[in-house]
């Protein structure tokens, strides 16, 4: 849960020194956020290192509230020589900003109860990754892909990044948060030779906190050429309503046209379609949606949020009616709301019992979507419309692979079409969403 003891003693002691020159300099609140990055990226393409990166970096932000005025800066340099400046440039930002009474520190009252469950959100082990083993780790993705790609690849890049994360948190208010965690990503991306001047590419990349987590390397490769492979031949077919399977690793294009609405900024602003809606069905009965930050190794796991709040399970939507909004301090003050958190953890929706290949054999015609070309969602509206790719079948069997077509619907009508959910959540990602399935769906040519 904590940074390493001299890191947080480190942190805290400048974190406390900055606090207090920056009350004396005439702030009535302050938050100082202290942090360090560590990273490793390793890139191969045509079998040589095309990318290798490793930097430390460093930053401090400080909010200062001052007189209903409020003003945030960032530096990367930490000596109190130079940030004796800094603290003054902050303030003096902040007096010549607008007027804002809503611009406060959060009532601390609602910085109590964070968990100290162990989160398991750093890898021991990462530490003692050699360079070795990350270039090694590469060409093993790499090989693997060149592999199972053939005579069809053009091109293969593949990679692997790794990062170790620390930060320290204090308010004046009397707020203090610690973090420490780690990521490590690998995958590749594959160009294959098509019909004529088409040059398809497809990926595979998968992330996990520990690196112990993480599948097969060969695995890895050998899927993202079979998934680059899957592209092969994709042709648009007519106009056409049917059932669609919008896979598990992609499902997040079309759902994060929910998550935006429901954030207390664009309600304030006037600019969400679920603004009237809590408490209403705007979904099937399947979808339920929950928030949880406690996911041991989950990427989006997390004790605090950025306001400082201790991190909770949320419903948000339960039997497709919406339970509650994303109310941050700020906005929830504006609105005159009760704060929840106005920022997400782990999404999580339950699987249901069927794989997708035994619900594609009862759907009679229908399209597999496995990714997503371009789209936009109107947050105001609810409109959508989002290029896809995916595979056609018919009575369970294949029959050709899509491309150059295109879903547009509204989100209110859109998440009632919602028919079934597969039993295959996506690991690798905060986003622990299985494919699902939706009926009636509208499939245009581009």
């Amino acid at each position: 849960m904590s940074t390493s003891n001299n890191q947080q003693k480190e942190f805290q002691e400048l974190a406390d020194w900055v606090i207090d020159q920056t009350k004396k300099a005439g702030a009535k609140d302050c938050k100082v956020r202290l942090s360090k990055n560590r990273f490793v990226e390793i890139n191969y393409r045509d079998r040589k290192p095309e990318v290798i990166k490793e930097a430390t970096t460093q930053g401090l932000n400080l909010q200062v509230f001052t007189n209903n005025r409020y003003a945030s800066q960032s530096t990367p340099d930490f000596r109190k020589s130079t940030l004796s400046g800094f603290i003054t440039d902050v303030i003096e930002s902040a007096k010549i900003m607008e007027e804002d009474p809503f611009r406060t520190l959060p009532d601390p009252k609602y910085y109590a109860g964070r968990s100290d469950t162990d989160l398991q959100l750093a890898d021991p082990d990462q530490g003692k990754l050699s360079p070795e083993e990350r270039h090694e780790m590469v060409k093993t993705v790499e090989d693997a892909c060149l592999k199972q790609g053939g005579s069809k690849v053009i091109s293969v890049e593949a990679g692997e990044y790794d990062e170790t994360f620390e930060e320290f948190v204090k308010t004046s208010n009397g707020f203090i948060g610690a973090n420490r965690s780690t990521q490590c990503w690998t995958g590749a991306s594959m160009t294959a030779q098509d019909e004529g001047d088409r040059r398809p590419s497809g990926y595979n990349w998968v992330g996990c906190r520990y690196r112990g987590d993480l599948p097969s390397l060969q695995e890895v490769g050998n899927l993202a050429a079979i998934r680059t492979l899957d592209l092969l031949g994709g042709k648009k077919i007519e106009t056409e309503t049917l059932p669609v399977i919008i896979e598990n690793r992609v499902v997040g294009n079309v759902l994060g046209g929910l998550q935006g609405p429901m954030a207390a900024g664009n309600i304030q602003q006037k600019r969400s379609f679920l603004a009237d809606k809590k408490g209403q069905q705007i979904g099937s009965k399947l979808l339920t949606l929950q928030d949880d930050p406690f996911l041991v190794r989950g990427l989006g796991s997390k004790y605090y949020d950025g306001d400082g709040f201790p991190a909770k399970k949320r419903n948000l939507f339960t039997d497709g009616v919406l339970n509650e909004f994303l109310v941050d301090w700020y906005y929830g003050q504006k609105l005159g709301w009760e704060p929840t958190s106005g920022s997400i953890s782990n999404l999580i929706l339950p699987p249901g019992a069927r794989s997708v290949d035994e619900i594609v054999k009862d759907l009679g015609r229908c399209i597999l979507i496995t990714g997503f070309i371009g789209g936009n969602s109107n947050s105001t509206t609810g409109d959508f419309s989002i290029g896809i790719i995916g595979k056609l079948f018919e009575n369970g069997k294949f029959v050709q692979n899509v491309a150059e077509m295109n879903m547009a619907d509204n989100h209110l009508k859109f998440w009632h079409k919602l028919t079934e959910v597969a039993n295959d959540p996506w690991i690798y990602s905060s986003l622990k969403v299985p494919s699902l399935v939706f009926d009636d769906v509208v499939i245009a040519g581009i």
